[in-house]
This record gives C-alpha cells, structure tokens and sequence, in this order.
C-alpha cells in the first residue's frame, strides 16, 4: 500500500491535533488510542486516502505530542466555538480559514519536516 504524500499526511495529522485538543477542552482528558485509530479511518475514508497501519501509528502518535506543543494556542473552549473549527455544512472537515486551525497545521507542518520517521 502507497503511503500518504507529505499535504496528505499534514492534513490527517492535523485533524488528528484538533481532536485531541476537542477533547481536552471538553473533558480536560486526551483521547484514548482507540478512538484516535477510529478517528483516523474516517479522516483517511472520507478523504479518499489511505495508508499502512505502521504510518497511522505513528501519526497518532504524533498527534499526542503535537497537541501538547499546541496548548499554548488560542484554542476555542466553549462548545459553540469548538464546533467551528469544523465545516459542518460537509460533514466533520476542518474549517481552515479559523486562524487557530492555519496555526496547528504549521505546527503539524514543522514537526513533520523535523521528523525522519515521515520522510
């Protein structure tokens, strides 16, 4: 199976970020792993992309460790600012005109750069 390319796999990562930090600021809790690989299948299914489950663990991983860099960010935390990250008019897309949502894909962006298990 083909990997993601570099847009792709930001992009999933992204979302993946934005979920955490979701969950944070509802519950004050991360998401479990479980709910991560899920998140991730829908994300890869709904955008017609795909890749080995070596390349999702290692974003969800990455994930966890984006999204604590990420705390510092003006992150929404009352639930009708949470929901409009997302472009609900399409179904669970990141809205990525919200400044917050440019932010952590430059975050995601960078740290994938830095990282060589993505390259």
């Amino acid at each position: 199976m083909k990997g993601l390319d570099d847009e792709t796999r930001a992009e999933l990562l992204t979302f993946l970020v934005v979920g955490q930090l979701f969950a944070f600021a509802r519950s004050g809790e991360w998401l479990r792993t479980d709910h991560l690989i899920e998140s991730s299948q829908i994300w890869l299914s709904s955008n017609g992309a795909a890749c080995d489950w070596l390349e999702r663990a290692r974003l969800i991983e990455a994930c966890r460790v984006v999204a604590i860099r990420a705390l510092d960010l003006p992150f929404p935390q009352a639930e009708a600012d949470l929901v409009q990250l997302f472009n609900l008019n399409r179904g669970w897309f990141l809205d990525y005109r919200k400044p917050v949502v440019q932010q952590i894909h430059s975050l995601v962006a960078t740290y994938l750069s830095r990282d060589s298990s993505f390259t």
